[in-house]
């Protein structure tokens, strides 16, 4: 186990909330989420962040407030200060280290980042241990999650995986699966970032970024649009983890099971409701909303047909509890840009799948790099002679 309490700084869901008071189509949440925010905001004395959250006009500014804020956030920095300046003058580096830690997490807390980040990135210099080292890493991580800042998520995570092959703990190694793992839900890198996610499931522990119920949620999220069908039974309808939360994410059960026993009316029920109350909402999931809920369908239809040489549309539709119309409409699109394997008979209203030959696909793939090294090599004997 790490040896030191990790912080929770800075309060990540403090970002989730300002996402959704920006956020014109999230209206109905934002009277719970001005709170949310204000309270937080004022739990840490937050002034930097404060300044920055009325600049962009989701809460009022409130001078006395900001004030107060600033006032308390000096008398602390100036503390931590002086502790700095007493222990560079009679004490020793563990203590050097301490200070220049404890600096930097004030910082960190009250969301003034980019002090925040020179002053943790001071205190990685400064740091002598491994695992604080990581433990500093981590929390860049978090600034970089905090305020959407993904080159500042990239650099410290290569840190991080940098100090944990020299000899990071059990904890920290896990802790670290769930940052890349979230990073790469971020990226849309889903097939990586499900892997990680799974993965850490058993282990999971790093409730400074994300809390065990959310970090399971977007595991069956992730998972249930990459995993093979029968892994998804394997690694996730049975997994007890995912089993004691369901309960209270009750529409991840459904959109899981559904899927899985082809249930493909509810299915689609479920995914429709999954992407207004879960995927719109969610700084992290929305920018990605309308690729998961196509790549679901596509998921879906692929399955129903890889069961069949040829169906009729209205039986199509009827799986699906969409009108004919839809259903024809929507298997042209997938069809035209390559994503499903079928045609349809328009005359007699039938589906047909048009697997392709595993041999043929080998065939085209030597003949295309063959193709490509061929032109390499071309270039390359122009420049030798």
């Amino acid at each position: 186990m790490a040896d030191e309490t990790v912080l929770p700084i800075p309060n990540l869901s403090l970002a989730q909330h300002f996402f959704t008071l920006i956020s014109p189509s999230l209206k109905h949440l934002h009277d719970n989420a001005r709170t949310a925010l204000l309270e937080g905001i004022k739990a840490d004395n937050m002034a930097p962040y404060y300044q920055l959250v009325t600049s962009s006009s989701p809460l009022d500014a409130d001078p006395a407030l900001l004030e107060s804020m600033e006032k308390a956030n000096e008398e602390e920095l100036k503390k931590l200060d002086e502790r700095l300046a007493e222990a560079e003058k009679t004490e020793g580096e563990s203590e050097i280290s301490d200070a220049l830690k404890a600096r930097a997490n004030h910082l960190t807390r009250v969301g003034d980042k980019e002090r925040a980040v020179v002053a943790q990135k001071l205190a990685l210099e400064k740091t002598p241990g491994l695992g604080s080292r990581i433990d500093i890493s981590l929390t860049l991580i978090r600034i970089g999650f905090f305020f959407g800042d993904n080159p500042l998520i990239t650099e410290n995570l290569a840190k991080a995986e940098k100090f944990i092959e020299e000899g990071g703990d059990w904890d920290r190694r896990n802790r670290l699966k769930v940052y890349r793992g979230l990073h790469a839900a971020s990226i849309r890198q889903f097939k990586t970032g499900g892997e990680l996610l799974l993965d850490a499931l058993s282990t999971f522990t790093a409730t400074e970024l994300i809390s065990y119920n959310d970090f399971v949620a977007l595991t069956i999220i992730i998972n249930t649009l990459t995993l093979k069908r029968p892994d998804l039974k394997k690694k996730l309808i049975t997994a007890p983890e995912v089993n004691s939360v369901l309960p209270e994410l009750p529409i991840l059960g459904d959109l899981v099971k559904n899927l899985y026993d082809c249930h493909y009316a509810k299915f689609f029920v479920a995914l429709a409701t999954l992407e207004q109350t879960y995927l719109l909402p969610s700084r992290l999931l929305s920018p990605h909303t309308r690729y998961y809920v196509r790549e679901m369908r596509i998921l879906a239809y692929s399955q129903l047909l890889e069961s069949y040489r040829s169906v009729t549309l209205e039986s199509l539709s009827g799986a699906f509890g969409v009108s004919v119309d839809f259903i024809d409409s929507e298997l042209s699109r997938f069809i035209a840009n390559g994503r499903l394997h079928c045609t349809i008979d328009k005359v007699h209203g039938i589906v047909e799948t048009t697997r392709p030959s595993l041999k043929n696909a080998q065939y085209e793939k030597v003949v295309k790099q063959g193709d490509i090294l061929l032109n390499s090599i071309q270039r390359l004997s122009k420049v030798l002679y």
